[in-house]
């Protein structure tokens, strides 16, 4: 890409000053407007924080690079406070008011689903960093002329299932002889394929589903889910949160749970989650695309530890993604040698491209998936992490493991 320096509304208008001075006009190409990436999202959330802050740091490096031919990335953020109505009128605002040509947003499945009809209606490209729900790509499927402006940006629920189900083999059924497990996963969108997957490849694995617990992400004393855990006698725990997070982990330490838990938790991808938890993390496995210290690719760690030296702590899951997405939309928009949404999609369609996350490809329109994330080897299968000792280490696949896995002493872990 062209070298370019970083946009400013302050840098835009003197531009525009000097350019009216010197009688030189927008047409001559003086000053390019700026490509505007609208970022719709969870900004107070411990998940969903990290989203406009890693778009914003994608943007300052591509703008100091050069840009997009000519043209600065501008990134206009709304806080949609995790709400779906109040993310319709950010949509509505930023392609009707702020005139942006893309739209990356939340990483809760049903704002998502809300967003869509609007993506469509107002032909504009639309990139989630977080959500997993199997019906967005689903839908862009059934209904590809309508629903072809959304892309799925991150792993969908049965993906996210296999990686889960791919780790806990290896860690856990071979490496620790476990044999039994039940689900707990929050009532979702996004959970609801999650746990069909889970149900379908834990016996495949050699864990047998005792119970299956869905509860309320409302839900503040977990001490009745613990209970019924404990009383089926399960070697693990399998976990699909996300809204919740910070309180079933407190409550699973001072309870002095003697099962640990493994799976989704969206909430301790963040490196705030440690002191959030007060280190009742300690212990917890989690699901990620990426991590601190993980070279998935050689862009991995650079922006892990950018990010960090930005804002002061490493990104969660959404952070990683949104900042590929801010790379990938730039490369198909030079691709595409436009900001036209119909060629924007088709140039989204053919990205091959080497994110933080893995090689990014996206399923085609004949694909039960369409517009979802490629799963699988050479592409992206995802990782296991753990936290230990106050901080976040890679424990699987073995390529990128950082430590063996270790459990708090409360945990009661006998090789069988």
């Amino acid at each position: 890409m062209a070298d370019r320096i970083p946009y400013s509304r302050s840098w835009t208008l003197r531009a525009a000053v000097a350019a009216a001075a010197l009688g030189w006009s927008a047409t001559a190409g003086f000053a390019a407007d700026p490509i505007k990436i609208g970022v719709i999202a969870e900004a107070q959330a411990i998940a969903g924080a990290s989203i406009p802050q890693a778009a914003q740091l994608a943007a300052e490096e591509i703008n100091a690079k050069g840009g997009v031919d000519g043209r600065m990335i501008e990134i206009v953020s709304y806080d949609n406070h995790s709400s779906s109505a109040d993310s319709v009128r950010a949509f509505q605002r930023a392609v009707n008011e702020d005139k942006v040509h893309a739209v990356i947003g939340s990483y809760i499945s049903e704002v998502v689903l809300a967003l869509m009809p609007w993506a469509s209606r107002l032909k504009t490209p639309f990139i989630t960093p977080g959500a997993a729900s199997n019906e967005i790509p689903k839908a862009v499927n059934k209904d590809y002329e309508k629903n072809k402006y959304t892309f799925h940006g991150y792993l969908t629920s049965a993906s996210l299932a296999l990686s889960v189900c791919d780790a806990a083999k290896d860690l856990l059924v071979d490496g620790k002889k476990m044999k039994t497990a039940v689900i707990m996963s929050e009532d979702a969108a996004w959970t609801k394929p999650l746990d069909i997957g889970y149900e379908e490849c834990l016996p495949k694995i050699g864990l047998k589903v005792l119970d299956h617990i869905r509860f309320s992400p409302d839900t503040t004393d977990f001490t009745p889910i613990f209970n019924k855990i404990e009383g089926a006698k399960p070697d693990i725990i399998i976990t699909g949160i996300s809204h919740v997070g910070v309180q079933p982990t407190v409550q699973w330490k001072n309870q002095q749970v003697p099962i640990p838990m493994l799976g989704i938790s969206s909430q301790a991808t963040n490196s705030t989650f440690g002191k959030d938890t007060n280190n009742a993390s300690d212990g917890v496995l989690y699901q990620g695309v990426s991590g601190p210290g993980v070279a998935v690719t050689p862009k991995s760690i650079p922006f892990a530890e950018g990010f960090k030296k930005k804002f002061g702590n490493y990104p969660s899951y959404a952070g990683y993604t949104a900042y590929d997405e801010v790379y990938f939309l730039a490369d198909a928009i030079k691709r595409a040698g436009s900001t036209d949404a119909d060629k924007m999609v088709t140039a989204l369609e053919a990205t091959d491209w080497e994110g933080t996350i893995g090689r990014i490809q996206f399923y085609g329109k004949d694909e039960p998936f369409t517009h979802g994330l490629k799963y699988g080897k050479g592409l992206i299968t995802g990782l296991m992490l753990q936290w230990q000792d106050g901080a976040q280490v890679s424990v699987w696949p073995p390529e990128v493991a950082k430590a063996q896995i270790k459990f708090p002493a409360f945990i009661k872990v006998t090789t069988n």
